[in-house]
């Protein structure tokens, strides 16, 4: 067994969130109660530690709404909530009929199906496009990437598949081959066979672009000759939308994408699990893009914010394979997950949340956008829907990634009840509930304004 070796800050990748183990958290986590520090500790003695989760930030004692409360009373406004809180914490009209199902029907043994799944593929079908009109169950978003790549390898005859470095499809050995941060591939041992990548899509300040354009043009370059080199491609696998470090391409983008991989007999596969159900204002993401991709996967918030649940939704064509087992799986119609998620799905419509979203969206982009013209530390500002990231810089001219003033902010903030997700060590990412009301919303801004504001002053003065 190797020796656990010191973990040094510095050479923690940084891609997927916030340190766990700096001075800044440990100083944090010290301002905690006894009884905080106690069961944090019972935490990492019975939890495998692994990077992101060990030792945790805090311990949660309730949930509901926009909020989260950890066991000494403070609350907290959750802009993180793991992208699966659209319609708030503790939903009230999901956990009645969640109670309801539960009572009748909590299971059913695979070779039946039951009338809640039933009754979410008629409804998830009649509100895509009409091209999208079959689907299967999964129990999580990675098993519903690994179930859309296997469909496209019985489809097609062929098994590589074509994804963006730096993009997330999920943590399984078969979804990090396919994913491109490092934390989930490296020292894992040979990965899947046949994962090829392209540069992500940036439009700022990237790797692969020049600043203040975007490098789409040359990703459509690098795709067109890959896939005249690569014979054996069956899919091109991409979030619509970088969730994580929110870079939106252009309108036509996915579409002339989506030619070139027609050109070559490619299907096109959206992994849709974090930012559907109306985090960009619309239901699907892809719907900004004037075009349907050939299949979609979701998840997150598809169980409610209670049941892990998870879908793929594909053209009735691809339904072909019915001599293959795409997908399984011991919980694939769940009742009670296919429930919550129809519940998910009435509650968007009948509260009119997407609604909310596009109002909201002007709203935080106005001041976002007056942050970013007041104060030096932020680079960037991007966003649609309630989907946004503030990139934070040493300073504009250098755009040196700020990470340790970015921590800093997080714990300021945290101090002042507003949790939020770090991306690439110096991204701050915000991913509220879509059912926040404007108050919320401008409670939550004025904390995150006044943490930058002390930061920018500091480094201004240094």
């Amino acid at each position: 067994m190797k020796e656990k070796k010191p973990i040094n800050i510095h050479e923690v990748d940084q891609s997927e969130g916030d340190s766990n183990q700096s001075d800044l958290r440990r100083n944090w986590q010290e301002k905690r109660s006894a009884q905080t520090k106690k069961q944090l500790a019972e935490d990492e003695k019975y939890f495998i530690h692994q990077a992101l989760s060990t030792p945790c930030l805090n311990v949660i004692q309730e949930c509901e709404g926009i909020y989260l409360t950890d066991i000494e009373g403070k609350k907290y406004m959750d802009f993180h909530g793991n992208s699966a809180h659209q319609i708030g914490f503790r939903n009230n009209y999901v956990v009645e009929r969640l109670k309801q199902q539960l009572d009748v029907l909590p299971f059913t043994t695979r070779r039946y199906t039951n009338l809640p799944a039933i009754e979410l593929a008629k409804k998830i079908t009649s509100i895509a496009p009409e091209s999208l009109n079959k689907v299967l169950y999964a129990p999580g978003g990675a098993t519903a990437n690994g179930m859309a790549i296997k469909l496209a390898r019985y489809l097609t005859g062929r098994y590589k598949i074509i994804s963006m470095w730096e993009a997330f499809h999920g943590a399984s050995l078969d979804m990090a081959s396919y994913s491109g941060e490092p934390m989930f591939r490296e020292n894992t041992g040979p990965l899947m066979p046949g994962s090829l990548h392209i540069p992500p899509f940036s439009n700022y300040n990237g790797l692969w672009c020049d600043d203040n354009k975007d490098n789409s043009e040359k990703i459509l370059e690098y795709l067109e000759y890959m896939l005249g080199k690569e014979k054996d491609v069956c899919a091109l696998l991409a979030e619509p939308i970088r969730n994580t470090s929110v870079h939106i391409p252009p309108a036509d983008f996915w579409k002339n994408v989506q030619y070139i991989c027609n050109q070559y007999n490619t299907l096109l596969i959206f992994d849709e699990i974090p930012v559907c159900l109306g985090r960009t204002g619309r239901f699907f993401a892809f719907e900004h893009f004037n075009m349907v991709p050939d299949i979609v996967t979701m998840g997150k918030g598809l169980g409610g914010g209670i049941m892990p649940f998870a879908m793929v939704m594909a053209n009735e064509k691809f339904d072909i394979v019915s001599h293959k087992a795409v997908g399984h799986y011991t919980h694939e119609k769940n009742p009670l997950a296919a429930r919550a998620a129809l519940a998910t799905i009435e509650y968007i419509e009948n509260e009119f949340v997407l609604v909310n979203v596009r109002q909201h969206q002007d709203y935080v982009r106005g001041r976002l956008m007056h942050l970013k013209g007041t104060y030096d530390i932020i680079g960037d500002v991007r966003g649609i829907g309630l989907l946004w990231a503030i990139e934070l810089v040493e300073n504009r001219s250098s755009k040196e990634p700020a990470s340790l003033a970015t921590e800093r902010i997080m714990y300021r903030c945290l101090d002042n009840g507003l949790s939020f997700k770090i991306t690439g060590g110096n991204i701050i990412t915000l991913i509220p509930p879509l059912t926040i009301t404007e108050p919320e919303l401008d409670t939550a801004l004025n904390i995150i304004e006044d943490a930058i504001k002390q930061e920018n002053n500091k480094s201004s003065q240094s």
